[in-house]
């Protein structure tokens, strides 16, 4: 039974569920992702796992309200029960010592990038989190993050939040002061880019999170499959963690655009059936 047992709106546009998902969070690690179908005939969609308690047997999922599918999940409340959350699917993360390590994400990835840093963390890394949004609104476990990091960098476009600027703009201040081993990053694919771009100016090893671009876990949707080293390779089943410094991102971005402009269409009419 995949009960919702607390939910918490973080913004106008991002929303907290905590979801019963006992044997998920007993063995859920860094990276992981489940599943989710809200009910019988709607379709599977990913989510990645923020936060567990393995005490309570949850798991904290943070809904971005970007698509049809995102908006019907963020109107359920308490006690709903969603119709399957399986998993966890993936590979997770590999974490190591190695030393000063730059955890980067931007809006809502933020909250995968959280069981990272706190995994980083605790293999005794120096971890520096740099957090980015257009605006504070959309920032979201500012708290957390700084509770597991040995250091927390804020940008946002408008400045009304740490620094004003992008997350390279943080990321490039930290690369000219300190020697960093490795890159973790989640976030949109122009913003992994750009991202790539930075860490190979810099020659520092960039592990890109592509969670965005999952979808059912056996490679049978086009829309997610990338082109690494000119072979194709399916994020939902090679990744979702890949070196940067290797796929077709801009190939990557038109399939990105195609589905969202697809979403687009769906939210319009999920607006037009609410109001009827």
């Amino acid at each position: 039974m995949n009960w919702i047992v607390a939910k918490k709106n973080l913004s106008e546009n991002i929303v907290k569920l905590e979801i019963q998902a006992s044997e998920i969070a007993m063995v859920r690690k860094p990276g992981h992702h489940v599943i989710v179908k809200i009910d019988k005939m709607s379709e599977p969609f990913p989510m990645v796992i923020s936060q567990v308690n393995k005490n309570k047997g949850t798991i904290t999922l943070f809904v971005h309200k970007m698509g049809v599918i995102h908006q019907r999940l963020s109107t359920l409340v308490v006690g709903d029960e969603l119709f399957e959350v399986s998993g966890p699917y993936g590979y997770a993360i590999k974490i190591d010592k190695v030393g000063t390590v730059v955890c980067a994400a931007g809006g809502v990835g933020i909250a995968p990038l959280y069981p990272v840093v706190e995994a980083l963390k605790e293999a005794g890394n120096k971890v520096i989190t740099v957090l980015a949004a257009r605006s504070s609104d959309l920032l979201i476990l500012e708290d957390e993050i700084r509770r597991v990091s040995d250091e927390v960098v804020i940008m946002t476009d408008d400045g009304s939040r740490g620094k004003k600027g992008l997350v390279t703009d943080g990321m490039q201040a930290i690369f000219n002061r300190e020697k960093v081993v490795q890159v973790v990053t989640f976030g949109s694919a122009r913003m992994i880019k750009h991202t790539t771009l930075l860490t190979h100016m810099y020659n520092i090893p960039l592990t890109a999170t592509l969670y965005s671009m999952k979808v059912d876990n056996a490679g049978i949707n086009g829309i997610y499959r990338v082109s690494v080293c000119g072979n194709s390779k399916y994020i939902c089943v090679d990744g979702i963690d890949f070196n940067a410094f290797y796929p077709d991102f801009d190939t990557m971005i038109k399939r990105m655009e195609s589905r969202l402009s697809k979403e687009s269409v769906g939210n319009q009419n999920y607006s037009l059936h609410q109001v009827i």
